[in-house]
């Protein structure tokens, strides 16, 4: 475990405690929204508008990040910001205000996550970028355990109080930000001397970025443009006749799966290959997907929740280490900034797509095309030249 750094312990413990607070929040986050007036549609819309916000940030800042070769103040700006709005989702509850708050909470992770990725890729080498990001996403994940444990003993005492559960969320958020000023950067790079850039100007590393990492960004945001918001899989338990309390169990056991995985994957991954896990994922995600279309039954759900946390394991921190490992050093952040704005862009078109083909079509025609395209986006990685697969 020595490549598991002093820096990467405190950005994990900091990424479970913010997570802890967020997804104390996420299982019922759907059933808040539609209890002060949301529709399905404008959930979607709600949903795939805060990542667009997210994702825009994450290009612009991870850009910055890299012109002015400073990590740190990112990463802890971001956490602050997220915690802050925890509680203003509560206060707020007219649409435009809620918002504002959800939308200020993915901007606090648009400021942080180019910065923070950097960090993490600068703590690996090329050989064990898979375990340092697995890693990482196993002890975010352990936070989205936590936090939903915590919402069902509240919710237990104090059932369908949902308001309080925003402020009790503030405080885990409160202990990442005092976490973050742990973190020191290292100063072995000198800022970059061409004019700031824009907002924009993130987009710009397209033109000059290594085939490879066109290639692969290409692949991840077909798959993203139908991977709709995990409220949606939430929501379809909820209109199989789950209970809350079932709701959010079904919720724990995919973060624990998740959590438990991921660090094996990322192991796996660097000795197999991080293309071959990823494709690995992306398998399992069509099956899950194929699975919610037809059943109604709260074991098959488990099962497939579990199915839920194999792919999110062999996907989530290996596509950014599979990034990093493709982009030179000094572009770290932008090149993950840029690929997550673009990501959180198809997200947005993903969320709202996806309520509107809920409401005309149905559930199950919204799973079932999600599980088709994503077939589709396994076949084009497998094209991809054999060289690529030891990557």
């Amino acid at each position: 475990m020595k490549y598991i750094t002093r820096t990467v312990w405190i950005l994990s413990l900091i990424s479970l405690f913010t997570d802890m607070a967020s997804e104390m929040l996420y299982p019922i986050m759907p059933v808040y929204l539609k209890s002060i007036g949301f529709s399905i549609v404008l959930i979607g819309f709600l949903e795939g508008l805060a990542e667009a916000i997210a994702g825009l940030s994450k290009g612009y800042f991870g850009k910055l990040s890299d012109y002015k070769a400073k990590r740190v103040p990112f990463v802890q700006l971001g956490y602050a910001l997220s915690s802050l709005s925890k509680p203003m989702m509560a206060l707020f509850i007219q649409p435009l205000w809620v918002l504002f708050a959800r939308s200020l909470d993915r901007l606090g992770k648009g400021i942080r996550t180019g910065a923070r990725d950097a960090i993490l890729s600068n703590e690996a080498t090329a050989e064990t970028k898979g375990k340092v990001f697995g890693f990482h996403r196993s002890m975010d994940t352990l936070g989205a355990v936590l936090g939903p444990l915590l919402a069902l003993v509240y919710l237990s005492f104090y059932p369908e109080n949902y308001k309080t559960l925003f402020f009790i969320a503030f405080a885990p958020g409160l202990m990442a930000v005092f976490a973050s000023l742990l973190l020191k950067d290292k100063k072995k790079s000198e800022p970059q001397t061409q004019p700031k850039p824009s907002f924009f100007s993130f987009l710009g590393y397209w033109k000059t970025s290594p085939k490879l990492y066109k290639k692969v960004t290409i692949g991840l945001l077909v798959f993203t443009l139908f991977n709709s918001s995990d409220i949606f899989l939430l929501l379809k338990l909820k209109q199989s006749g789950l209970g809350d309390t079932d709701v959010i169990w079904a919720y724990i056991f995919y973060n624990l799966a998740y959590a438990a995985l991921a660090f094996p994957m990322g192991i796996l991954a660097d000795k197999l290959g991080l293309k071959r896990i990823f494709i690995l994922g992306l398998a399992v995600y069509a099956m899950v997907y194929f699975g919610m279309a037809f059943t109604h039954h709260l074991a098959i759900y488990l099962l497939l929740f579990f199915g839920y946390g194999l792919y999110a394991a062999a996907t989530e921190g290996i596509s950014k280490a599979w990034i990093s490992n493709i982009t030179d050093k000094k572009d770290t952040a932008t090149a993950i900034g840029t690929f997550s704005g673009f990501q959180s862009i198809c997200t947005m078109l993903a969320s709202s797509i996806a309520g509107l083909i809920w409401y005309n079509y149905g559930a199950e025609f919204s799973f079932m095309l999600t599980a088709a395209v994503v077939v589709l986006v396994i076949l084009y990685f497998l094209i991809l030249n054999d060289k690529f697969s030891r990557i």
